[in-house]
């Protein structure tokens, strides 16, 4: 098993000046329940726990994911103020939190990646892309794999909303992250973080929906009470997304959205 540290971070930068680098397999270290413990909550066969969690101040989805055989687990996107409910639903159902991921720099929350950290301790990793240029304990990009027990999330990089976006694939289970790049029936907003629209078409049509269309999508938000999509579902029926590159440009720069509150803290 590789352990997760400081040189293993370190060559991922020196090696992602070219972002098809060859993928680093991470690993982590188990380090609060017994090796090989069994929490005997997963949701299948498979073995993994999968929850879904909501913060209604921002509308945010945070994904705790987590394998009941060795019990290793990883946050998607939390929330500063949700780092104690997050860390007591790991708790309760026999996990140990080894890294917080997040798909982007947030504009709409502030992530609880180092408060999380301080209370549980150095074996506990921030994750974040290279290309958002911003600071975490590891720098990932295309085709690196984050492994947590049996199993293991595939990033895929999808700028557009910001430059530093990133998808996680589970292929085992058929589902994806998408943050903010794919919303149900919408996609994010490309008017800040250097937002690109034209980047966020191509990120959707050529690696979202290249997956097979049985995969399920869990968003980074949603305002209408949304929880899943598919990849077929959101070909056939998210209105954005069916109009031509061109018209996607154009329909973008029209929306003239509000700029979000957090923005900058």
């Amino acid at each position: 098993m590789n352990v997760l540290g400081r040189s293993i971070c370190q060559g991922v930068v020196q090696n992602s000046t070219k972002l098809h680098h060859n993928p680093i397999r991470f690993a982590s270290i188990l380090t609060r329940h017994p090796l090989g413990a069994s929490t005997g909550l997963a949701d299948d066969s498979r073995g993994l726990i999968f929850r879904q969690l909501f913060d209604y101040k921002s509308f945010t989805y945070t994904y705790l994911l987590g394998c009941s055989t060795s019990t290793e687990a990883i946050l998607i996107d939390p929330v500063y103020e949700q780092a104690e409910r997050d860390l007591k639903l790991a708790q309760e159902l026999g996990l140990n939190l080894v890294f917080g991921i997040n798909t982007h720099v947030h504009a709409d929350h502030v992530t609880s990646t180092g408060r999380l950290k301080e209370m549980i301790g150095s074996s506990f990793r921030s994750v974040l892309s290279l290309g958002s240029g911003a600071e975490a304990d590891l720098h990932i990009c295309e085709g690196d794999v984050i492994k947590f027990g049996d199993h293991e999330l595939e990033t895929m990089e999808t700028p557009g909303h910001t430059n530093g976006c990133l998808t996680f694939v589970l292929h085992k289970h058929s589902l994806a992250m998408t943050g903010d790049t794919m919303l149900i029936r919408g996609c994010g907003r490309t008017d800040f973080q250097q937002g690109s629209s034209e980047s966020l078409y191509d990120s959707i049509h050529n690696k979202i929906f290249a997956l097979p269309n049985h995969y399920h999508l869990y968003p980074g938000h949603d305002y209408r009470g949304f929880t899943k999509s598919m990849v077929g579902e959101e070909k056939k029926l998210n209105p954005r997304l069916a109009l031509s590159k061109e018209d996607f440009i154009q329909f973008m720069k029209e929306l003239n959205l509000a700029y979000p509150k957090l923005m900058g803290e």
